[in-house]
């Protein structure tokens, strides 16, 4: 996996990163850091990853048990620490998941799997922080 980042002097602190699939991205800084609050901050899309890396896991270990999944969200919050490196402490991942007679046990399952096996950027963020998850269900 690669991905070039690429400073744009005349937006601040602002940055394109293109991705190794080639996908490009925009990220700025704070005002208050000399961006422009363009685009999300470089931790923001750390942790946006990792939501949409959880997700992935669960919607795709649902569907391979064979389970009506039709939607999920995941609501992510998470603290910094004070000082530099500013790292992720907590962070809460709550799931929202939606289908037709989805089993309590496997939905839970499927986070615990995405969290403990699967997801790499949660497992990494898991080294410095702490990770708790909860879910909803909501049938379709």
């Amino acid at each position: 996996m690669e991905c070039t980042i690429n400073w744009m002097p005349d937006n601040g602190m602002a940055f394109s990163a293109q991705t190794g699939s080639g996908h490009l991205l925009t990220m700025d800084g704070a005002p208050d850091g000399g961006g422009h609050n363009l685009a999300p901050r470089p931790m923001e899309t750390v942790l946006a990853g990792t939501g949409g890396c959880t997700a992935y896991d669960v919607v795709l270990i649902l569907k391979r048990g064979r389970h009506d999944v039709r939607g999920c969200q995941v609501q992510v919050k998470a603290e910094r620490a004070e000082a530099d490196p500013k790292v992720f402490t907590k962070i809460h991942m709550h799931f929202i998941v939606t289908g037709r007679g989805l089993p309590e046990a496997a939905v839970a399952r499927a986070i615990a799997l995405s969290h403990e096996r699967y997801c790499s950027a949660s497992i990494m963020l898991g080294k410095t922080a702490e990770i708790v998850t909860s879910h909803t269900l909501v049938e379709a």
